[in-house]
């Protein structure tokens, strides 16, 4: 059975789910899942929700993310965006696998399905997520808004012993730290604009 959205970074092999095909303003870049970095019950989540009928369905599997839950009661678009388990990258880096006999390039995959829409890769990207079925403020993030301000993540090199080096490491660290540190300041702004800290008044002595 053939499944959408499974894929591949082509340096390295390394599995991913394609959250966004095409970036809006961006048809160059698209957005991915890395699936490497979920635990357990994350991955078996995102799974679950790739292979089923809402997945298969969607045109960007963004929209059964805004709709999905996480085992800790996050929903699965924001809480994999907010901590870094989604990434821009080039749509030339990334092979579709939708089964184990073929494989086809993401940018070429656009481009293919742009013609026979009669339309450019550019028109292709969704401008907004569906927001999930619930008042919670932190579900209706807007991902495909926010990671159009994002520098695509260079792919990483497939190293030749199958390990990554220190060296290696510590730059992904570095570029997720650089990362998480931009969207906790964004998440703290859009709290701020919603409810305003309140200071707490200073009381005077007694004489």
């Amino acid at each position: 059975m053939a499944l959408k959205h499974v894929g591949r970074i082509a340096a390295n092999k390394r599995k991913v789910i394609v959250a966004y095909r095409v970036v809006p303003d961006e048809p160059d870049n698209c957005v991915v899942v890395t699936t490497e970095n979920l635990n357990s019950e994350e991955h078996d989540t995102l799974m679950k929700a790739v292979e089923s009928a809402s997945g298969q369905e969607a045109e960007e599997f963004a929209v059964a993310m805004a709709r999905t839950y996480l085992p800790d009661g996050r929903n699965m678009l924001s809480g994999f965006h907010t901590t870094g388990k989604m990434r821009k990258v080039p749509s030339e880096a990334v092979e579709m696998t939708p089964n184990s006999n073929t494989t086809i390039n993401l940018a070429e995959l656009n481009k293919i399905l742009a013609e026979q829409k009669g339309v450019t890769v550019g028109d292709l990207a969704m401008r907004s997520t569906p927001a999930a079925p619930s008042t919670k403020t932190e579900d209706a993030v807007d991902a495909a808004a926010m990671y159009a301000n994002e520098a695509p993540a260079a792919p990483v090199a497939a190293p030749v012993d199958g390990v990554l080096s220190d060296s290696d490491l510590a730059k992904q660290y570095r570029s997720q730290a650089d990362r998480l540190s931009k969207e906790a300041a964004e998440l703290r702004r859009q709290a701020e604009e919603l409810v305003p800290t309140k200071k707490k008044a200073k009381t005077k002595e007694s004489a």
